[in-house]
C-alpha cells in the first residue's frame, strides 16, 4: 500500500476519533488512532461484495468499546450513560454528546510562520495532522472528505506562502477563504444531519432527489434515482460519525459521477480533472447544468390524467419521486424548501382526492395549488426585503429583535440578538440580488438559520409554538415561523424601569451587540403586546440619551439625572395591544498539479451551491 493511501487512512481515522473525543488532546487522539488503523486498513482493502459496510460497522463498534473500557476517557467526556446501553443505541447516544463550536478557537492559528515554514520544510512536525485534529474537534458534524480537502488547501497555502517574503500576510489572505468555507459548509452538514434525525428517511431522500435534479436536470430519472439512493446512504454514514467510511464512500460516489459525466452534467468536467481529494468538493459546488428544453406534458400527467390515483396507489413512492424529479427540473428558479412545499401539497392532495368518487375533478386543480404555494413563498421574501429597504439595516435588525422576542421570549438576550443578526445578515446578502436569485438565496439562508434555532430548541425547549414549527414539517418550517404569533403563555419576571433598560456608564463601553441587547430585550419581554412603532419611539429616545451621556464629562451622573425621561414612556406602554405584524520545479506534471490545487483553494469565499 502506498504512503499516500496510508496517510489518508490515518487522517480519516483521526477525524473520526477527534470528532467524538472533542476534549482529548492531540496526543490522546493519536494514541486511539494507532489502535484502530489496522482495522481501518482491512476495511478499505475489502471489495464491495465482501461486506466492507459490515467491517466499517465493526470499526465503529470497536472504537466505542475502547472508549467505554477506558474509564478515565469515558468520564472525561461524560460518556458513562452511553456505555451502559447496547451497541445499537450506543452510537446514537455518543452522537448526542457532539458539540458544534464548543468554545474552541475559531481557526487553527499559526503562531510563528517562520518557524512553521522551517518545520514544514524539514518535516519535523505534523502541521497538517495537527490542523486536521483542530478542525475535526471544533466541527464534529463536518464531513470527513471536506476536512481532508480543506487540510490539503491549508497545506498548499503553507507551501505557497513559505516562498513569500511576507509570510504572515500571505497566510492570512489564503486561509481566510478556507475558514469561511468551513464555517458555512459545517452548518450545512449539521442541518442535513438534523433533518435526517428529526424526520423520516423519505424526507431526507426527497431533499437529495431535488438537489441532484436541480444540479443535473438533463440526466434521466433512472440515473437521478440511483444517485439519490447512493447519496442518501452516504449522508447516513457521514452523519453517523464514521469518517473513514464517509471518506471512502464519497470517493466511490465521485468516481462513479465522473465516469457518467456525459450523461449527468456538462459543468463537472474541470472538477473531474482535479486530483483527490478536491474533486468531490468541486462537484458539490459546481454550477447547476442548464435547463433542458422540456415539454409540459409529462408534468400535466400528474394532475390531469385519469390514472393518477391508480399509479399513486400501486407504486406510491416511485410515483411521487418521479413527480418531484419532473417538477424540479422544470423549476431551477425555485429553492429546495419551496419545491418540497409543492411536493407536500401534492401528496396531501392525492391523499384526499383518491378517496373520492370523482378524483380527477379534484386533483386536476393541482397546478393552481402549486402556483399558490410558490406565490405565497415569494411574497413573504419580497415583503421581508421591502421592509429592510424601507427601514435601513439598523432599524430592520431592531424590528427583527422585537418580532422574534415576541415569538420566543424564553431565549436569552444574547441568543435573540445573534439569531436576528443572522437573519438580518441573510437579508443584507440576498435582498440586493435579482428577484429569482433573491428568492433562492433567502429561502436557502433562512432554512439554515432556523435549523440552528431548532437544534437549540431540541437541546433546551423554548416554547410550544417553536416546537411545532420545528417538528411539524421540514418544508413548511419557514412559513410556520413567519406566521408564528406572540407566545401568550410567557410570563415575564417583574422588573423595575431601571432593570428593563439599565442606564449606566458601562453602556459607553458596550459593543454593538451588547447595546442592541440592552436597548431591546428586557423591554420587549415586559411588553409583548406593544406595537413596533411604540417600541421604536422609546428605542430612539434611549439611543439619543446614551449618545448624549457618553459624550458628557460625567457619564454616570448624566444617566442618573436624565433617566427619568424614559420612565413615563416605558410605564405607559400598554400590556395588551394588537401586534403589528411585519412580514419579514520537478516536473511539468507536478507544476500543473500544484497550480490546479492552488487555483481550487484560492477562490475567494467559494460559492456554496444550494445543498
Amino acid at each position: 500500500m502506498s504512503n499516500s493511501s496510508e496517510n489518508f487512512t490515518r487522517w480519516s481515522t483521526s477525524i473520526m476519533v477527534a470528532q467524538f473525543l472533542q476534549k482529548s488532546t492531540y496526543e490522546e487522539v493519536q494514541t486511539v488512532v494507532k489502535e484502530l488503523v489496522d482495522l481501518t486498513e482491512k476495511c478499505k482493502s475489502l471489495q464491495p461484495r465482501e461486506s466492507s459496510s459490515e467491517c466499517f460497522h465493526q470499526l465503529m463498534t470497536t472504537f466505542l468499546e475502547n472508549i467505554c473500557k477506558n474509564q478515565g476517557m469515558a468520564d472525561k467526556h461524560m460518556f458513562s450513560d452511553c456505555c451502559n446501553v447496547n451497541n445499537t443505541e450506543r452510537q446514537k447516544c455518543f452522537l448526542l454528546y457532539k458539540k458544534d463550536d464548543a468554545g474552541y478557537s475559531d481557526m487553527f492559528q499559526i503562531p510563528n510562520p517562520e518557524q512553521i515554514c522551517e518545520m514544514d520544510k524539514e518535516n519535523r512536525m505534523p502541521v497538517k495532522e495537527r490542523y486536521i485534529y483542530e478542525i475535526s474537534r471544533k466541527h464534529p458534524f463536518l464531513y470527513g472528505p471536506t476536512i481532508l480537502t480543506t487540510s490539503a488547501c491549508y497545506e498548499t497555502a503553507i507551501q505557497s506562502c513559505c516562498r513569500e517574503e511576507n509570510k504572515t500576510q500571505c497566510l492570512q489572505m489564503k486561509l481566510e477563504p478556507i475558514r469561511k468555507y468551513i464555517r458555512k459548509i459545517s452548518l450545512r452538514h449539521h442541518h442535513l444531519c438534523e433533518i435526517r434525525t428529526k424526520f423520516n428517511h423519505k424526507v431526507a431522500k426527497a431533499v437529495e432527489l431535488v438537489l441532484l435534479t436541480k444540479k443535473q436536470p438533463k440526466a434521466n430519472f433512472s440515473e437521478i434515482a440511483k444517485l439519490t439512493v447512493d447519496t442518501n446512504n452516504l449522508h447516513q454514514t457521514c452523519c453517523g460519525g464514521n469518517a473513514v467510511a464517509c471518506v471512502l464512500g464519497r470517493s466511490q460516489l465521485v468516481n462513479y459521477t465522473c465516469s457518467k459525466q456525459a450523461l449527468l452534467s456538462s459543468k463537472i468536467t474541470s472538477c473531474c480533472e482535479l486530483p483527490m481529494p478536491f474533486r468531490g468538493e468541486c462537484i458539490i459546488n459546481s454550477e447547476n447544468d442548464g435547463k433542458p428544453d422540456l415539454s409540459p406534458l409529462p408534468l400535466s400527467r400528474f394532475t390531469e390524467d385519469q390514472f393518477v390515483c391508480k399509479q399513486f396507489t400501486d407504486k406510491q413512492d416511485d410515483f411521487l419521486e418521479e413527480f418531484l424529479y419532473e417538477y424540479s427540473r422544470r423549476h431551477p428558479e425555485l429553492a429546495v424548501p419551496v419545491i418540497l412545499r409543492v411536493d407536500t401539497v401534492y401528496q396531501n392532495l392525492l391523499g384526499k382526492c383518491c378517496k373520492l368518487e370523482n378524483p380527477l375533478e379534484c386533483h386536476s386543480h393541482g397546478k393552481q395549488m402549486f402556483q399558490r404555494v410558490v406565490h405565497e413563498s415569494h411574497e413573504h421574501v419580497k415583503n421581508h426585503c421591502d421592509l429592510r429597504q424601507k427601514l435601513g439595516d439598523s432599524n430592520f435588525h431592531d424590528s427583527l429583535i422585537v418580532l422574534y422576542t415576541k415569538k420566543a421570549p424564553q431565549l436569552s438576550a444574547q441568543e435573540l440578538v445573534m439569531f436576528t443578526k443572522n437573519m438580518a445578515a441573510a437579508a443584507t446578502k440576498c435582498c440586493p440580488l435579482s428577484d429569482e436569485q433573491q428568492f433562492i438565496c433567502m429561502e436557502d439562508s433562512v432554512k439554515l438559520i432556523l435549523g440552528a434555532l431548532c437544534r437549540r430548541h431540541e437541546a433546551k425547549p423554548i416554547n410550544a409554538g417553536v416546537g411545532h414549527c420545528c417538528d411539524d414539517s421540514s418544508a413548511f418550517r419557514k412559513p410556520c415561523f413567519d406566521d408564528l404569533q406572540i407566545d401568550e403563555t410567557y410570563i415575564s419576571p417583574p422588573l423595575s424601569c431601571g432593570q428593563v433598560i439599565s442606564l449606566k456608564e458601562d453602556l459607553c463601553k458596550a459593543q454593538e451587540e451588547e447595546f442592541q441587547t440592552e436597548k431591546q430585550n428586557n423591554l420587549v419581554k415586559q411588553k409583548l403586546h406593544a406595537t413596533q412603532m411604540q417600541f421604536q419611539s422609546i428605542i430612539v429616545d434611549f439611543t439619543q440619551l446614551v449618545e448624549m451621556c457618553c459624550q458628557a464629562e460625567k457619564n454616570e451622573k448624566c444617566f442618573q439625572e436624565e433617566s427619568w425621561l424614559l420612565a413615563p414612556h416605558i410605564q405607559h406602554l400598554p400590556n395588551v395591544l394588537l401586534l403589528t405584524s411585519y412580514p419579514l520545479p520537478p516536473s511539468s506534471e507536478y507544476v500543473s498539479l500544484r497550480r490546479k490545487r492552488e487555483h481550487f483553494c484560492s477562490v475567494p469565499d467559494t460559492v456554496l451551491r444550494e445543498r
